[in-house]
């Protein structure tokens, strides 16, 4: 048998989003901007998919704006926010530990003017509130801070960051790239004081190319994307309503976030409780991280070579984030793990259909390539 516990590089498209993809592709084809009855129907559909999305997350269905992807929620998000705000301030926050998607575009604004802040982690992988607090003043217009960590699963205090910005008296807004989080933990992004918060549906058993952006009712921002004016003029561009669609039945699929929760958790903990025994595997997530992912290093073993042994055995694990690909971790630099153990390391990623063999299976073929490569 096979094992896929890379799911937080992309997880398998669920049965429903698969057959509503096909529907509205092959069926329900029209532009939903067109004014004939193909276009109709395909508006209805659309709209149908952002009440699923916003349903979900306890928010107005005119909060939920569709986008490619978590890369193109987090730059409409960050860039959008620093063309609204620029003559405000230009200051803008967010830590070393983020995507690559939301440190480029940083980096990017940095280049143009802005004055970007890059707080460092501590060795679990969380950013300290009090450095936060330090760091915001009257010129920050942004804080982009992550819920969940792609690599480690470290979760952030995402439900205090508003109250910080409110207590320097900052009129910053909070953008959370919730791309790891959503489906499997609760975030009501009212309720946290989130002000955009980014998803993507090929994480939740949807579709690659889809994703969408929260926009709270009280917030303004530019588009990144100019063009014809779809998304209420905030992302242009057609809507690729197969995908689209098909994000809404998968988080109509999620089930109880709580039942896959503790099902994962367990999983987890079962494997963790295998490899604590052995002196040459060390565990990179911090002890709270959220189950769905496990990074740990194989002393002795490069990243590539138990990646390698591992696939043909027919057990998918990665390196890192699927984005930083050929690149030394970032995330576990900032972590201040020691270098050997960074290029020894793996990702190890589960979702609600991971099953206990699959972990055994994993386990078997870890200690196996050890074995052998350590000799």
């Amino acid at each position: 048998m096979n094992a896929y516990l890379d799911n937080s590089a992309t997880t398998k498209p669920c049965d429903a989003s698969l057959k509503k993809a096909v529907e509205i592709a092959s069926v329900c084809y029209g532009n939903p901007s067109s004014l004939h009855f193909l276009g109709y129907e395909a508006k209805k559909e659309l709209e149908n998919a952002r009440t699923a999305v916003a349903d979900f997350l306890s928010v107005k269905p005119n909060e939920i704006y569709f986008t490619s992807g978590g890369t193109a929620s987090n730059m409409t998000a960050i860039l959008g926010t620093a063309a609204s705000k620029k003559r405000e301030g230009k200051k803008i926050i967010t830590s070393r530990i983020e995507h690559p998607s939301v440190i480029k575009n940083f980096e990017l604004l940095g280049e143009q003017g802005f004055s970007p802040v890059f707080l460092e982690p501590d060795r679990n992988g969380k950013i300290s509130l009090d450095d936060l607090y330090n760091a915001i003043d009257e010129n920050t217009i942004l804080v982009s801070l992550m819920a969940v960590n792609n690599e480690v699963g470290s979760v952030q205090d995402f439900g205090k960051v508003k109250q910080i910005i409110k207590s320097k008296k900052s009129n910053a807004l909070y953008h959370c790239d919730a791309v790891q989080a959503f489906g499997k933990i609760k975030i009501n992004p009212v309720k946290c004081g989130i002000d955009l918060m980014s998803m993507s549906a090929h994480k939740i058993h949807g579709l690659k190319g889809s994703g969408a952006l929260y926009v709270s009712k009280n917030v303004r921002i530019r588009p990144a994307i100019v063009g014809g004016g779809q998304e209420n003029g905030l992302v242009s561009g057609t809507e690729a309503m197969p995908a689209l669609c098909a994000f809404g039945e998968a988080v109509k699929n999620i089930g109880s976030v709580e039942r896959n929760f503790e099902k994962v958790k367990a999983l987890r903990d079962g494997f963790l409780n295998k490899i604590s025994d052995i002196d040459y595997i060390f565990v990179n997530s911090p002890v709270d991280a959220l189950p769905y992912i496990i990074n740990i290093s194989v002393k002795g073993v490069p990243s590539q070579v138990i990646l390698n042994a591992l696939s043909s055995e027919g057990i998918c694990v990665s390196a890192g984030s699927a984005c930083s690909k050929g690149h030394r971790s970032g995330v576990l630099s900032s972590m201040k793990i020691e270098p050997a153990r960074i290029d020894s390391a793996v990702r190890i990623s589960l979702s609600k259909n991971t099953e206990e063999n699959e972990m055994d299976l994993l386990f078997d073929a870890i200690v196996k390539t050890a074995n052998r490569i350590r000799r």
